[in-house]
């Protein structure tokens, strides 16, 4: 059992949580540069996500914040921070664990007929959420749905999409229980306080909330491939070790 000493105050989780999505958002924009204009660009385009967290306070949940500020006025610092955060990540996650690197997509691609709809694509889960939003549920619900059908409509005009968008969903799945965890074993019973589980479906997997693993699932498949959607980009064929041995070799003499 974590001493009580060491546990975090409840007015402080949130913040030190949201927070800890930097930790490998600064490591891997460190560690791989090719990936650094991706990661800013998905970064600054969830930001602005933290806006909606009045949507969600306190019907899906209520955290105690910096400054009360959830509380008085529903929104709060954490929420811009955890949007940045996991946004760049999402983007990029796929192409750090597998090594593929980005190549632009040929013009005369652009204009088959599957492209047509190319930003009504990626459009669908902007568009669906208000509408979905309407309806007597959780609002947790039509943001879940809202991405997980902005991720169909990705594999449906960009095909090629298709296993990044997959498997970007068990990755961040993945990832995000990782935190999901940590949370708990740093603030005990924090989700049972915090969130509003008597509203949700009340299914558990390890004590987590189903809620936020599909959460994790709709957000990885569909920020998975955005960056590549958005700016008419497809992953490189992956290159044999032969290739690469010889090109790193090339360097070396050039050096």
């Amino acid at each position: 059992m974590l001493n009580s000493a060491h546990m975090i105050a409840d007015e402080y989780v949130w913040f030190v949580w949201s927070s800890a999505f930097l930790v490998p958002w600064l490591l891997a924009y460190a560690a791989f540069p090719r990936h650094r204009k991706a990661m800013v660009w998905a970064s600054l385009f969830t930001l602005p996500f933290g806006l909606t967290e009045p949507l969600f306070v306190p019907a899906y949940w209520a955290p105690p914040s910096l400054f009360d500020l959830a509380a008085t006025t529903g929104f709060d610092i954490e929420s811009f921070i955890f949007c940045f955060g996991i946004g760049g990540i999402g983007a990029v996650l796929f192409n750090i664990l597998t090594g593929r690197e980005l190549s632009l997509l040929p013009s005369a691609e652009r204009t088959t007929t599957h492209h047509r709809l190319h930003y009504w694509a990626l459009a669908v889960p902007f568009v669906s959420f208000p509408i979905l939003y309407l309806f007597p549920w959780n609002p947790i619900y039509p943001a879940i749905l809202a991405m997980a059908l902005g991720a169909g409509a990705t594999v449906l005009c960009r095909p090629d999409l298709a296993p990044k968008v997959a498997l970007g969903a068990f990755l961040f799945v993945a990832y995000y229980v990782i935190f999901l965890l940590g949370l708990e074993w740093t603030a005990p019973g924090y989700i049972g306080r915090v969130w509003n589980l008597e509203a949700l479906s009340g299914i558990a997997i390890a004590g987590l909330p189903i809620e936020e693993l599909l959460f994790a699932a709709a957000f990885g498949a569909y920020w998975s491939g955005v960056y590549e959607h958005f700016t008419w980009r497809r992953l490189a064929a992956a290159r044999s070790p032969r290739y690469l041995r010889r090109r790193t070799g090339e360097s070396r003499r050039v050096e």
